[in-house]
């Protein structure tokens, strides 16, 4: 298999204040070679920046900052180099880039101006300036990285993986993912299960479906055992889980091993909710098979199964070891669970806003970085709310009429792509957004999907909503609404009759 970059160093990006200086003392402390090229344009100019900046401007600094970055960018063979925030900006320079494993480090705008002004930086000395360079910057320095890694200082728990990305498929990215309990990477990339790469080290057992096991056989040879279930919602039982973790303690799986769930959503929760409990919990790799799983169940740590009352019912947080995104699995899906699936890429649109929403509203195909954008926006959301008590429940959009409509139908009239695509019409509909719920509808249509609900109780349908998890105490089920696409709130308590029009529109 041939390495991403046989050559060339780990190159930090970012805006200012972003800890690229940071991430190489860190790279340093791990025994890597590391320059920073602020440091190089002061030894080349004979002044601090600041100093060439107020004599010379900024137009005559970025010619010579690209002159000593690419340069150096050529030169260099191994170690850690942090670039300056604006050297991006050079064709030249993103064009050197090319050869070494680039990670941007993200910040937020707060973060970033309390971090830069005041500390000798000719371009942090104006707020509402300092803010426009930082909206014209942001989304480059994610556009030209191969790993992407949130604010904060995770450079040293994220380092191995950054390096593993040699060995992995020629462009593999990394999203490192963080939450309260833990943090990991998630590797994606075309061919990636055909490959040898895997990211956690000793002995893995496979859970799996019955599908994808022949479609991929070979995912079980370097496995020291196996549980194969049945494809669909109807193995996502205490029942299956019983039967995954008997097949675990007849393979001798010990805590020092880990379990491998290749799958879509059902495996992913079934397989992370047998490891969450097991021996009182082992590590899990998910390798999601689905879109579903791909852009939304695999990150999260979102682990459990259902109860005949209702879905999602017993379970556990339990964050994965690793996720391993393969794109390219996607192409043996069937038409119906493609588009199924595709409700998750439109729902995490509406959330995330901005050019995600802009590229799916206009129909663009799902590729590897929509995947990449969806894992990266709810990875996002996770950081800040592990446990479901306050923001992560805008991940839940379209889901409370969506599980509704699956419970009272038994988990067989509607796939759960189709039932949450239905959720999204009702959830808009509440929400006040008439011309967000029409493009959702074309998009639905586009993808062949239902729009309109068939033999099913409108009652039935309300009824099982005040079953839904996010339900506390005596109160009411609380809903999650649209604003605007990219302005999305959990928590909107809606009254029973919106409730029972909006359900009972999807019947006309």
């Amino acid at each position: 298999m041939e390495a991403l970059k046989p050559s060339g160093a780990v190159v930090f990006i970012g805006f200012m204040g972003a800890g690229k200086s940071t991430a190489i003392r860190t790279a340093a402390a791990s025994g890597l070679a590391t320059i920073d090229t602020d440091e190089r344009m002061v030894q080349a100019l004979g002044m601090t920046i600041a100093e060439f900046f107020e004599r010379h401007g900024e137009a005559a600094f970025r010619e010579r900052e690209e002159i000593v970055v690419c340069d150096l960018l050529d030169a260099v063979d191994g170690g850690a180099v942090a670039l300056g925030g604006g050297s991006i900006l050079s064709p030249k320079v993103r064009t050197a880039l090319a050869r070494h494993t680039v990670v941007a480090l993200e910040v937020g705008v707060e973060t970033a101006w309390i971090r830069a002004a005041g500390h000798d930086r000719p371009l942090a000395s104006n707020r509402a300036e300092f803010e426009a360079t930082y909206a014209e910057r942001s989304g480059l320095y994610s556009a030209l990285a191969q790993a992407v890694l949130p604010e904060g200082s995770v450079v040293a728990s994220a380092l191995q993986s950054i390096l593993a990305l040699r060995l992995a498929p020629e462009h593999t990215r990394l999203l490192w993912a963080t939450t309260t309990s833990s943090a990991y990477p998630v590797f994606i990339a075309n061919d990636l299960l055909a490959s040898d790469f895997w990211p956690v080290h000793g002995r893995r057992f496979v859970v799996t479906d019955g599908t994808v096991a022949s479609l991929y056989p070979q995912i079980l040879i370097p496995s020291m055992g196996s549980a194969t279930v049945m494809p669909g919602e109807q193995s996502k039982t205490i029942a299956h889980a019983e039967i995954v973790w008997t097949e675990m303690v007849r393979a001798m799986v010990t805590r020092s091993d880990h379990v491998a769930a290749i799958g879509g959503g059902v495996v992913g929760d079934l397989g992370g909710f047998c490891a969450a409990t097991y021996q009182r919990g082992i590590p899990v790799v998910q390798v999601p098979t689905t879109i579903v799983s791909q852009v939304d169940s695999a990150y999260g740590g979102k682990t459990g199964v259902d109860l005949a009352e209702a879905k999602n019912y017993v379970g556990a947080y339990h964050q994965p070891a690793a996720v391993l995104v393969d794109p390219s699995l996607l192409e043996t899906l069937s038409g119906a669970e493609y588009s199924a699936g595709f409700v998750e890429v439109i729902k995490t649109a509406l959330i995330s806003g901005g050019q995600l929403w802009e590229r799916v509203r206009s129909g663009a195909p799902l590729d590897q970085e929509m995947i990449f954008d969806c894992a990266h926006t709810k990875l996002a959301i996770v950081a800040h709310d592990e446990r479901d008590d306050g923001r992560r429940q805008v991940l839940n959009l379209g889901h409370t009429v969506g599980h509704a409509i699956e419970t009272v139908t038994g988990y067989a009239s509607y796939r759960h792509g189709e039932a949450v695509g239905l959720g999204l019409l009702a959830a808009l509909r509440l929400s006040g957004q008439d011309g967000l719920r029409s493009e959702v509808e074309a998009l639905l249509v586009a993808n062949d999907l239902p729009v309109r609900l068939e033999d099913v109780d409108v009652d039935d349908v309300v009824l099982a909503t005040t079953h839904d998890k996010k339900r506390l105490g005596e109160g009411s089920t609380p809903f999650v609404l649209v604003d605007s696409a990219g302005a999305v709130e959990p928590g909107r308590n809606v009254a029973p009759d919106a409730i029972r029009a909006a359900v009972e529109e999807l019947t006309l």
